[in-house]
């Protein structure tokens, strides 16, 4: 939406009687024309209280096949080579220069681009076939593999950034730049949320395992950009109350909370009529959300109640507060309570060095969590209509960084090629798409951008992505921006 339609829509009592005059007309005229209409729009009457996350008008475009998404985001890349991208030719390349005619003019990082050779440094992780799909699966990731005829595995996403603030930005944001609406900002913006006491769109940020410094989080990677801010992620936190503030002070009953919100929204209110900035609602809307979380948040998170079965799904560590495995089931309930944007954000899979140590670890955190999320939408008849996507920023180079041993590497960034699975939400189970070469350095078949990644996204959503627009700086901005991008069909149903 434009701006100035949005202050429009805003506009105050003293706008609205100014116009009235001509609407009056316009209402007669209405009655004279079509009474069946305005018959059944005064029955239905007025409605109590505005929905705090409407659509836009005309959202969604066509019929959505998925009503919400929950993106399971690996910071920091995960190597495609060690886990969803067999590659068995290279066991005979051990320690032997990747060819120049496969790296090319390949841009390297800093971490590497001094080193005298690229010596080649095999998987040493074995790796299975699953499913009727005969989907490859290395045994870091048994539990997933077991849920493999759910899944739309995509082998060749690739991007143009190499370093990782820059490529997490692009791949969340549409750009590398900071500044820009994340893309649960630009589906809560859109489509609005089916929830009145949750945010529309939630993040959880989870421990994680492996022996080092993760890559840091900004807040402006789930953050609404030039959009309102009601729009940005909500974080829960992982140790202490999700919510900060959650809790009333001493001294303080909900009764006292309530006054003081009514007052300060009349205040809130004398601002908007005297000055007309949209903001002024965010701030009145999430006032009132804060009020309402505090009783819905603690309803959401305690799971004493969730039956011994579906704990099981998601490992022994769900019952632990900060574990992914806890940040998947309340992913599931947050989905079941109508919010539309859930992301998990699980830091350190950045492994330059010791990745047999390190890499095993991060797969133990989210590996049957990943499997028992799919498990349990499925049951509850939610995965038809609830898109599940899990992938990095980009991935890790088939050529050692540092000191190669055949029980020891590491790897450094890779953007030419890396994998992301889908699941759900109108995404074809049981399926592979692309191939790349026998390095897993190259894209052979079937290239898929980050953009057309997103472009994908926003389609299962119901959502034409070259017309979710919002004008800023005098163009009308999009979350897959101004190249060329398209929806991967081939992945629909």
């Amino acid at each position: 939406m434009h701006p100035l339609d949005e202050f429009i829509t805003l506009q105050n009592r003293r706008h609205f009687f100014k116009n009235a005059g001509l609407a009056v007309g316009r209402i007669a005229l209405a009655g004279l024309l079509f009474p069946e209409v305005l018959k059944a729009a005064v029955s239905a009457g007025p409605k109590t209280a505005a929905h705090p996350h409407p659509p836009l008008p005309g959202l969604p475009h066509f019929a959505p096949k998925a009503k919400r998404i929950i993106y399971l985001f690996m910071n920091g890349a995960p190597s495609q080579i060690d886990l969803l991208d067999y590659k068995p030719k290279l066991a005979e390349l051990f320690d032997k220069d990747i060819p120049p005619s496969v790296r090319g003019n390949q841009r390297l990082t800093t971490m590497t681009s001094g080193q005298s050779r690229f010596p080649i440094a095999p998987s040493i992780y074995k790796f299975k076939q699953y499913g009727k799909s005969g989907a490859w699966f290395s045994e870091l990731l048994q539990h997933t593999a077991t849920v493999a005829d759910e899944l739309a595995i995509i082998k060749t996403v690739h991007t143009e950034a190499i370093n990782h603030d820059p490529a997490v930005t692009y791949i969340q944001t549409g750009s590398q730049i900071p500044g820009r609406p994340s893309l649960g900002s630009w589906l809560a913006y859109g489509l609005g949320s089916e929830c009145d006491n949750l945010p529309a769109f939630v993040v959880m940020t989870p421990r994680w395992s492996a022996k080092r410094d993760a890559q840091a989080l900004y807040q402006r990677l789930w953050g609404s950009g030039f959009l309102p801010s009601k729009y940005q992620g909500v974080a829960l936190r992982a140790k202490g109350d999700p919510v900060l503030f959650l809790k009333n002070p001493p001294g303080v009953d909900v009764e006292a909370r309530r006054d003081m919100l009514q007052a300060l929204n009349r205040m809130n209110e004398q601002q908007f009529l005297r000055y007309g900035d949209p903001e002024i609602q965010t701030r009145i809307a999430q006032y009132e959300m804060a009020f309402r979380m505090q009783a819905s948040v603690p309803e959401l998170t305690d799971i004493s109640n969730e039956p011994p079965s579906v704990l099981k799904l998601y490992g022994p560590e769900v019952t632990e507060p900060g574990t992914f495995a806890h940040s998947a089931l309340l992913a599931r309930r947050l989905a079941e309570r109508g919010v539309r944007v859930i992301q998990i954000f699980h830091r350190e899979w950045d492994h330059h060095g010791d990745l047999p140590r390190d890499l095993p670890l991060q797969c133990r955190d989210v590996d049957h969590a990943c499997a028992g999320l799919i498990q349990d939408l499925k049951q509850r008849g939610m995965l038809e209509d609830t898109l599940v996507v899990w992938g990095g920023e980009f991935g890790r180079t088939v050529y050692c960084q540092g000191p190669l041993s055949r029980d020891n590497y590491g790897r450094d960034h890779h953007p030419r090629n890396f994998c992301v699975w889908l699941a759900g939400g109108g995404v074809k189970p049981g399926i592979t798409y692309g191939e790349t070469d026998d390095f897993s350095y190259n894209i052979v078949d079937k290239p898929v951008h980050i953009r057309d990644l997103n472009a994908t996204i926003l389609h299962c959503m119901g959502i034409d992505h070259e017309r979710l627009t919002y004008r800023f700086q005098g163009l009308d901005q999009r979350l897959t921006g101004v190249e060329p991008s398209k929806v991967i069909k081939d992945i629909l149903i």
